[in-house]
Order: C-alpha cells, then sequence, then structure tokens
C-alpha cells in the first residue's frame, strides 16, 4: 500500500490496526441504526405511532447526516480531522442520552436528527483519513476492509439490541449507545493521530466551503459517481426498516430467529466487500462497481416477482434477499474511491459530499417502505427501484457503459 503523505502523523503501525480503528467508527452510525432495529415495533407502541412514524426516527437520522456532512466535510479540510471528531463522538454521547428520555415520537425524531448531524462527523472523517494516506486503487482496497468492520454491525448489532431490549427496552438501547461513544472518544483522544498536515489544510470560512462546494457540484461525473453510494444506501436501509415488520409482524419470526437472519443477511455485505477488496488490484474499480449493478439488478428483478406471487414463501424471500444484498459490498466502495479520485485536494469536502448525498438519498426513498404499507412486495419494490436510478445514473452521466469508459474514469 502506498502513502501518498508520508508527512502526516503516522499513528497505527499496520494497515490492520488503521482498519480496525477507523472501522469502528465508521460503523458507529450503523450501530446507532442497526442495534435499534429489533426494537422499532415496540417504539411505535410505547409512544402511540404508527409503523410509518417509528420508521421515521431512522429516517430523521439519515437527513440529519446529510445535513452534518456537509457542515462537517469543510471543517475536517479547515481544521483537521481529529477536531470535528471528538466534537461529534461528544455530541453522539449527549444525544443519545436524550433519546433515553425522550417523551413523545416528536421529541425522539428531533433527537434522532441531532444525532445523525453529530454522527457525521465518523463517517465523513474516517473516509477523509484513508483519502489522506491513500489513493486509486490502494483507497478502494481500504474502503473495502472498512466495509468488512462495518459489515459486522448487522452481525452483532441486533442481536445486541435484542438483549438490551430484555432488561432495558428500547430506551436501554441509548444507554448503550452512549456508552460506546465515551469508549471511541477516548481511544480517538489517546491513539488516533492527526492525518491532514497543517500546509494541506484549506485557509478561510463559509466563502472558501462554499467554493469547494461550487467545484464539486459542476463536475457532473463526480456527482454520479457520488450518489450510487446513496442509491446503496437506500436499498440497504429499505431493507433495514421494512424487514421488522416483514418478518417479525408478517411472517411471524421471534426477535431471536429476526437477529440470525440479520445476522446471515449481514455476511452477505461482508463477503461481497471482500471479494471486491480481493479483485480491485486485478479489475478495474469502474469494472467492478457496473457489474455489480447490473447483476444486483437482476437478482432484485427476481427478488419482486417472488414478493408478489408469494412463491418460494418466507424461503424465497430469504434467497432473494440474500442475492440482492450479496452484490451490495461492491457499490460504495468503488464508487467512493472513484469519485475521492478527482478531488483528492479536498477530500474532507468531497467525502462530505459522499455522505450528504448517501445519507439524503437514502432518507428520501427508504420511507417509502412504509408508505407503501412496509410489507415484503413494498420493501422489494423500493429496493429494485433504487438499483434501477443507480444503474441509470452511471449509464447517463459517466462513460461505464461506452467501449473503453472503465480505463477513462
Amino acid at each position: 500500500m502506498t502513502d501518498p503523505h508520508p508527512a502526516a502523523a503516522r499513528g497505527p503501525r499496520s494497515n490492520v490496526a488503521w482498519i480496525l480503528l477507523l472501522g469502528a467508527l465508521a460503523a458507529l452510525p450503523a450501530f446507532t441504526t442497526d442495534m435499534y432495529l429489533p426494537t422499532l415495533p415496540d417504539v411505535g407502541h410505547d409512544l402511540h405511532t404508527t409503523d410509518a412514524g417509528a420508521q421515521l426516527t431512522m429516517s430523521a437520522m439519515l437527513i440529519g447526516s446529510a445535513l452534518g456532512t456537509l457542515v462537517i466535510g469543510p471543517l475536517s479540510d479547515r481544521f483537521g480531522r481529529r477536531p470535528p471528531l471528538l466534537v461529534g463522538l461528544a455530541g453522539h454521547v449527549v444525544t443519545s442520552l436524550l433519546c433515553v428520555v425522550a417523551p413523545t415520537i416528536g421529541v425522539l425524531v428531533g433527537l434522532r436528527t441531532v444525532q445523525g448531524m453529530f454522527n457525521a462527523a465518523c463517517a465523513v472523517t474516517s473516509m477523509a483519513i484513508i483519502r489522506d494516506r491513500f489513493a486509486g486503487a490502494d483507497a478502494a482496497r481500504m474502503l473495502s476492509r472498512l466495509m468488512l468492520v462495518i459489515g459486522l454491525s448487522p452481525l452483532l448489532a441486533p442481536t445486541i439490541g435484542s438483549l438490551v431490549e430484555g432488561f432495558g427496552g428500547w430506551r436501554g438501547t441509548f444507554v448503550v449507545l452512549a456508552g460506546m461513544g465515551v469508549v471511541l472518544a477516548v481511544v480517538v483522544w489517546r491513539v488516533l493521530p492527526e492525518t491532514l498536515a497543517p500546509e494541506r489544510r484549506t485557509a478561510g470560512g463559509i466563502g472558501t466551503a462554499l467554493r469547494g462546494y461550487r467545484t464539486l457540484v459542476r463536475d457532473t461525473r463526480f456527482l454520479a459517481l457520488a450518489s450510487l453510494p446513496g442509491f446503496g444506501m437506500a436499498v440497504v436501509l429499505s431493507y433495514v426498516s421494512g424487514s421488522p415488520f416483514v418478518f417479525k409482524e408478517g411472517f411471524g419470526l421471534s426477535s431471536a430467529q429476526f437477529s440470525l437472519l440479520f445476522a446471515i443477511n449481514g455476511v452477505a455485505l461482508v463477503a461481497s466487500a471482500q471479494v471486491n477488496a480481493a479483485l480491485v488490484h486485478r479489475v478495474a474499480p469502474i469494472r467492478l462497481l457496473r457489474t455489480a449493478l447490473v447483476v444486483q439488478m437482476c437478482f432484485a428483478a427476481g427478488l419482486v416477482v417472488l414478493t408478489a406471487t408469494g412463491a418460494g414463501g418466507i424461503l424465497g424471500v430469504l434467497v432473494g434477499l440474500w442475492l440482492v444484498l450479496a452484490f451490495q459490498g461492491m457499490v460504495p466502495s468503488n464508487a467512493s474511491a472513484l469519485a475521492l479520485t478527482r478531488h483528492g485536494e479536498m477530500a474532507g469536502t468531497a467525502s462530505a459530499v459522499i455522505g450528504a448525498l448517501q445519507t439524503g438519498i437514502a432518507g428520501v426513498i427508504s420511507p417509502l417502505v412504509g408508505v407503501f404499507g412496509a410489507t415484503a412486495l413494498a420493501m422489494s419494490s423500493v429496493m429494485a427501484g433504487s438499483i434501477a436510478l443507480a444503474l441509470i445514473v452511471l449509464a447517463v452521466a459517466t462513460p461505464a457503459f461506452r467501449r473503453g469508459g472503465g480505463f477513462r474514469l
């Protein structure tokens, strides 16, 4: 692996240590979502709201994260990576504790929005730190390895959430999340160095940030690539937000069975990310990206047919979901690496745009599962629609499907 900025502080001595540390940070927003997931129906019952209202607490966090990234990205380019990260972790702890005592669904939605804004610091700075130290295929490989750690959240978080629910209810989940934030803040304070050297930081204030965003917005190819993780996140969040209602209420699975299901599908996400990491130095990232989306679209169309007809029952839905998610790990890492390669000189701001689009697109699309009834057909249709939109963007706004396009991105 190459380090394009050898003057930056070295920090952890191995790439494995970097991935574990950055992965833990990047996984905090995912844990904040997935740990809370098994208790989602209980939130609706306890706070006297509908299924769609309960799902809104998840979408609110995504929207808040989208807003937060737009602020944190330029700040991390101006002041370095550590200060925004530490402030974000502190905010995560405070909002988690306030969620514990939220009296109404409106208050909880508002707190989750603010929590998403603070959590954005973890996602933005983790990606920017990788770009500070790695470039090109090396960055894509590191991002794929990052997906391994992030992918552990679907394996562990619902199980932990179910255990916490047994003695602390849905409110106890936020106590545990606050504790996780405290631990990560201590580790960051003691171990993580500043990776953005002073001479590479941007000068100025709001005007500089706006000029940076203007540069990125004018780059249509960057925007196309940066939006693909958003459609991918919409696929995952449509599954995440719809699955408790589909499998626990629709198919009658217990909390333990649901956690096992989530773990099996988490394996699909992790495995695809690791296959991508192994292939990315031999196959161009854009080729992996376009192949994954085409195959994923075929499986998603099959899943829609299965849920519409009822063919195969719950087993058919489970197999179809696994196959769709098995190609998801190849989308965000390759798309993000390609997008960041175009604007490495302002990695924080570029990461902010990617993060804002990721959470913003997912926050707008995933609630449609609840709007359409939180059924298996609603969930699979929204997932398939998200993949179709990603394919259209890739085909129209980039040369990925044109002759030689894989070498010009």
